[in-house]
């Protein structure tokens, strides 16, 4: 490799997991990925020993010196909390050479979609967020305030939803498949059990309820398919009020591209139908892209293009 060459390296730090590509000007290098690495949910020190697997991973595969990278681009949520960015940049600037940009994982995903162009980025993992992105490169947010406050139609939210309707049905006699599904899951054998359980502290990880809410959904379970059409109504609604946003400010700009990422709005089609299906009604100047985003693509756009 010609020592002119400009070696990028591109993280995507999401709610479950990392993911880091090295590329250069043309083409990716190496890829490589690890656990989440996000502080609040896993702890400096977790946080740190994953980080450095994940680095001296890609660098080994790719044959490539750290020291030798041009610049970095990292997607990491919570950089509003200087703890989280005073560590960001320490382990990473204590292991990797060249200008470091550390940008908020919304920002990554919507240059992912948009580049540096207008448009709203729908987020709907672990948690959720919506945020627009002006033709002035102003940007517009709904959401975004963790589980306790708000996260609607994420993967917590409907765990915990799921949650409130099987015990709404109970006392209506309606039964429901996700009631012995999550009793599975959790190994526990009574509905007091479950009751212990979901209301302890610190509590289970609602958003592992995601994936039973579906398969009961697909199967025909009407209690699961409402809670998954509540949450793809809850996320247009955001969406709405966003596209809003950027109408109020942006003046007669009649159509805005959105674009969505994360597991819940990639792999759970009901939520991802509902949401469309609302958004025709109270938003029909937003036109839903087909397909998710890559955040790490639009990394690896922010790292070459500075």
């Amino acid at each position: 490799m010609s020592s002119q060459t400009s070696i990028f390296l591109a993280i995507d730090a999401g709610g479950t997991k990392t993911r880091a590509l090295l590329a250069d000007e043309t083409k990716v290098l190496a890829h490589a990925t690890t656990g989440s690495i996000k502080l609040m949910r896993v702890g400096e020190p977790e946080a740190t020993a994953r980080l450095k697997t994940l680095l001296t991973e890609v660098a080994t595969v790719a044959s490539v010196d750290l020291r030798k990278v041009t610049r970095t681009c990292i997607g990491l949520a919570g950089l509003s909390i200087e703890a989280v960015r005073v560590w960001a940049e320490r382990e990473i600037r204590s292991t990797v050479g060249g200008e470091l940009l550390l940008s908020g994982d919304e920002e990554i995903a919507l240059d992912g979609a948009f580049h540096d162009g207008p448009g709203i980025l729908i987020i709907a993992g672990t948690g959720s967020n919506v945020v627009g992105r002006a033709a002035d490169g102003a940007i517009y947010s709904a959401g975004g305030w963790g589980p306790a406050l708000g996260d609607e139609g994420s993967g917590y939210w409907i765990g915990q939803e799921a949650l409130r309707t099987c015990f709404w049905g109970k006392d209506r006699n309606i039964a429901t498949a996700m009631f012995p599904e999550i009793a599975e899951l959790w190994k526990t054998k009574s509905i007091g059990e479950i009751v212990e359980k979901a209301n302890a502290k610190p509590g289970p990880d609602l958003a592992a309820l995601a994936p039973i809410v579906a398969r009961c959904a697909e199967a025909g379970d009407e209690l699961a398919n409402a809670v998954l059409e509540r949450a793809g109504i809850e996320l247009g609604e955001q969406v709405a009020l966003v596209a809003l946003k950027m109408k109020e400010s942006g003046g007669r700009r009649r159509k805005v591209e959105a674009a969505y990422t994360g597991s819940i709005l990639e792999y759970i089609a009901p939520v991802r139908n509902a949401m469309i299906a609302a958004l025709k009604t109270s938003s029909p100047n937003v036109k839903v892209k087909d397909g998710a985003v890559d955040a790490l693509e639009g990394a690896l756009w922010k790292a070459r293009n500075l």
